[in-house]
């Protein structure tokens, strides 16, 4: 009984922490670098036949130059709705409309935008961090509740946290290599 009580808290760890992680990484795709990607534009909201829906769900996306992205609707009525999306989302992106397709000429990043950029990205991994630190808190608390409750032995509670502090370790590792990529990324001319 309570190895599976210990085992459905660890379980329930991981699984919060690979989603902290999950959020981290979508986090830091919607930083825009230097080149073209859908993932800036794919999530905002179009007011489509005055339903809001995601651009996603209306165009393909392809990216035929580095610097260029080019959104084609599915339905050409949707083109002007999609173009205002894109314009009032501040993205520092002027669309370009043909009648056919929409063109996102991504224009290249100034130091100082670069740096703004990478400073933005240090403080959403800072945010993943004190996320997965909040999991291996809140997984302590589950295991002081089943050590008053069900009088799990003091060095099992040791022995789990010193396994929670590795993990929280690990993943906050991946985090700081993510972001070592992220900031090169950002930084590259």
């Amino acid at each position: 009984m309570d190895n599976e009580l210990v085992e459905l808290v660890m379980e329930d760890t991981r699984e919060r922490m690979a989603k902290a992680l999950e959020h981290v990484k979508s986090e830091f795709a919607t930083v825009r670098t230097g080149r073209a990607s859908s993932v800036l534009v794919e999530g905002l909201m179009v007011d489509y036949y005055g339903t809001d829906t995601p651009l996603k769900a209306l165009a393909n996306f392809s990216v035929p130059e580095p610097r260029l992205l080019v959104v084609s609707p599915f339905d050409k009525g949707a083109m002007a709705a999609i173009e205002k999306a894109i314009s009032n989302a501040d993205l520092g992106l002027n669309p370009s409309n043909d009648g056919q397709v929409i063109r996102l000429a991504f224009p290249a990043l100034t130091e100082e935008r670069r740096t703004s950029f990478v400073k933005i990205v240090r403080g959403k991994a800072e945010d993943g961090k004190v996320a997965l630190r909040g999991v291996r808190r809140h997984a302590r608390q589950e295991l002081e509740t089943l050590e008053k409750e069900h009088g799990l032995p003091k060095d099992e509670i040791e022995r789990l946290e010193k396994v929670l502090d590795k993990m929280t370790q690990d993943e906050v590792a991946v985090v700081d290599t993510l972001l070592g990529q992220k900031e090169k990324e950002l930084l590259e001319v």
